[in-house]
Order: structure tokens, then C-alpha cells, then sequence
């Protein structure tokens, strides 16, 4: 399985971006760890874990603390043991939407709201508001994954842009 796993922290001075190996990581825990490791300082930490342009597991971190994911695909933790280690403890349901019963965006749409056609078998997993106060509703998140023909570099370059990390990233991407 390949994969691309970037860290974007804030601090004070505003976003940095590193790449981050996961290689040998054996549970969550060391993976929330290695980003840390990348400014123990900051103020918002988040991992975007590419892997197989199929999956994107989100991870963040306030001040280094209180782990959250977010999981595109349940189908992960069971395609692979990075898959398994990121998204494999999750419950099968997404949190974020405010009691809504129905975790993704409805497939299709009419024609007046020209909304994109989502992928009906996606199963998004964890924590889908983990972005909402930087500007990333669960909606509009569940909406990127699930958009067909979104690989998860798109998303995560999507998710940058609101961010205001997007060269950073993609400077990563370039190397």
C-alpha cells in the first residue's frame, strides 16, 4: 500500500507542513506521537494520511492533546494494516452532524441544486466536525470524500486552500 502523510501545525507565526513515516508505527498513539514530534508548540496539529488514491484519514490535535479522527472510507481498516492502525477502532457511524441519522450526503440530487453525485458506498468513519472551526463543516467534508472522482489528494488540497496551507502541502507533494 502507498500512502503520503503530511502534518500541517499552526502556531503564531501561521502554518508549516512536513512529511510525516509512518513506517513501524504500531497503534495510534505512536502515530499521534510522530505529530507531535513535528512542533510540540503548536496550536493545531493535523496529519492527512493519503494512501492507495482511495482513502483519507484526517488526524488532529489541539496544543498536542485530544486525538481526533476522521476516517473517508470503514473500508480501509479492513484493506490494509495502515488502514486497520488509523481507522480500524472507529465506530462504523460519523459524529459532527448535529443527531442527523443519516452520516453521508444523500447520493445524485436534482438538477436544481447541481449537486456533485457522491459515492454511495463510501462509509465515512470518527469525527467528521474535526475541521469545523477551522472553517470545514462536517457537511462539506463528508461532501469532498464522497464526491466521485475526488481522489484524497484533491480533498486534501481542498480542506489546504480553506486552511490557507495549500503551497505548503503541495511544495511536500513536489519533492
Amino acid at each position: 500500500m502507498s500512502y503520503f502523510a503530511a502534518a500541517v501545525v499552526r502556531d503564531d507565526s501561521g502554518w508549516t507542513a512536513a512529511e510525516v513515516s509512518l513506517r513501524g508505527a504500531t497503534d495510534i498513539d505512536e502515530v499521534a506521537d510522530r505529530l507531535r514530534d513535528v512542533d510540540q508548540e503548536a496550536d493545531v496539529s493535523l496529519l492527512f494520511v493519503e494512501a492507495d488514491d482511495a482513502y483519507l484519514v484526517i488526524l488532529r490535535l489541539d496544543e498536542g492533546e485530544d486525538l481526533r479522527v476522521f476516517g473517508s472510507d470503514s473500508a480501509f481498516a479492513e484493506e490494509s494494516r495502515l488502514g486497520q492502525l488509523l481507522v480500524g477502532d472507529l465506530k462504523t457511524s460519523v459524529t459532527g452532524l448535529d443527531g442527523d441519522d443519516e452520516p453521508r450526503p444523500a447520493a445524485g440530487g436534482d438538477d436544481e441544486s447541481e449537486q456533485p453525485a457522491v459515492d454511495p458506498e463510501a462509509d465515512p468513519v470518527g469525527d467528521a466536525d474535526l475541521l469545523a472551526n477551522l472553517g470545514i463543516s462536517a457537511q462539506k467534508l463528508l461532501t469532498l470524500c464522497g464526491t466521485e472522482g475526488m481522489l484524497p489528494a484533491d480533498v486534501t488540497a481542498e480542506i489546504c486552500e480553506v486552511l490557507g496551507c495549500a503551497d505548503e502541502v503541495e511544495e511536500l507533494r513536489e519533492v
